[in-house]
């Protein structure tokens, strides 16, 4: 059985001073890929074998000269054109072979490589501080007979860069920034990197909302999330993603007045039930006339949706509901040169 990965815990900043290394944090589904004289697994983060939905990842690596022995900790992605598509990644996931086989063709996907516990003549090196993994690793990337779906993570360790990364992050291809310490080893399972994300705020129309769970039967529901949404083009609200927490003592009189709003909500694209873009359950939801406008915090946007929950902020009563548009996200969506260098690397 591989090790676990080695994960991060969120922090606000960077952090400073000497002996850190900083590395871009992909968008993609974290991987340890295992080879051994041919034969490839791939393990997610979960633990989970995703060898079957990324068939052409594992039959390159399996193709590299034996006796190969690697362990490579990375991010499997799939490039489309100059961005890296997390939608097309998730669709990956499905039953039928068929369908997996079929996409395996049509959008390839890659595995940008950031960390090594195990070279290819079988040396266990996971014990070894990272200065000497990132090191063997770069050797390994200027070996000869490289399998075509790897890619080496850029890594440094200058903080401004680090910051560009940043900047750069929450649109399709960056998810943040990872610190590690170049004197330590990896440590399975453990939080032992610091991870930050660059959250922005967006201001939203509130087009309806969902009663919290959990209440069925009682003589009083309250509201569980606020379902978002930002004007398109054509002058529809389509619906972005919902943001949810709310204090317990706010949630009375929040639904008694979203209650009093009820009405058409989204004229566009409007909620549905379970989907990459929410971790809520299925259930009915309730429009409200587009008349409230919430300011709230997200780190991530990919295909003019917020890709987690947000947090709500506070209300802009200053702010026409019509001011509100998908150019707040359009931004997020443009590609990096990161992005492009490594994407065109096949």
């Amino acid at each position: 059985m591989p090790p676990a990965v080695m994960e991060a815990r969120q922090v606000d900043a960077l952090p400073t001073g000497k002996g850190w290394q900083y590395e871009p944090k992909w968008d993609g589904f974290r991987c340890l890929a295992v080879s051994h004289d041919g034969k490839v697994d791939l393990v997610g983060k979960s633990g989970k074998k995703l060898t079957r939905y990324f068939p052409e990842v594992a039959a390159s690596l399996g193709r590299y000269p034996p006796p190969s022995h690697l362990v490579l900790d990375g991010e499997l992605v799939v490039p489309l054109g100059d961005e890296l598509s997390f939608d097309a990644l998730q669709s990956r996931l499905h039953p039928a072979q068929s369908r997996i086989d079929r996409l395996s063709h049509e959008t390839p996907a890659a595995f940008i490589v950031f960390d090594m516990l195990r070279t290819a003549d079988g040396e266990n090196i996971a014990s070894a501080p990272l200065g000497e993994r990132r090191r063997k690793l770069e050797a390994f990337f200027r070996a000869k007979d490289l399998p075509d779906v790897l890619r080496l993570s850029p890594a440094g360790r200058s903080r401004a860069e680090a910051e560009k990364w940043l900047a750069r992050a929450g649109g399709g291809a960056l998810d943040g920034v990872v610190a590690k310490r170049l004197d330590e080893p990896y440590r399975p399972g453990e939080r032992a990197m610091l991870k930050v994300k660059c959250l922005r705020t967006a201001d939203c129309v509130v087009g309806g909302f969902r009663y919290a769970t959990g209440h069925e039967g009682t003589r009083e529901r309250f509201v569980g999330s606020l379902l978002l949404g930002l004007f398109n083009a054509s002058g529809k609200l389509d619906h972005v993603g919902f943001t949810s927490g709310i204090a317990d003592d706010k949630r009375p009189a929040l639904t008694r007045r979203l209650e009093r709003l009820r009405g058409p909500g989204f004229t566009g694209r409007s909620p549905g039930g379970p989907s990459r873009w929410t971790t809520e359950r299925s259930g009915a939801w309730e429009g409200v006339k587009p008349c409230l406008v919430a300011e709230v915090q997200y780190d991530h946007v990919t295909g003019d949706r917020f890709r987690h929950g947000t947090r709500f902020v506070r209300w802009r009563h200053d702010k026409s509901p019509r001011q509100c548009t998908l150019d707040q996200l359009r931004h997020e969506a443009r590609p990096s040169k990161m992005t492009k260098s490594i994407a065109g690397r096949r």
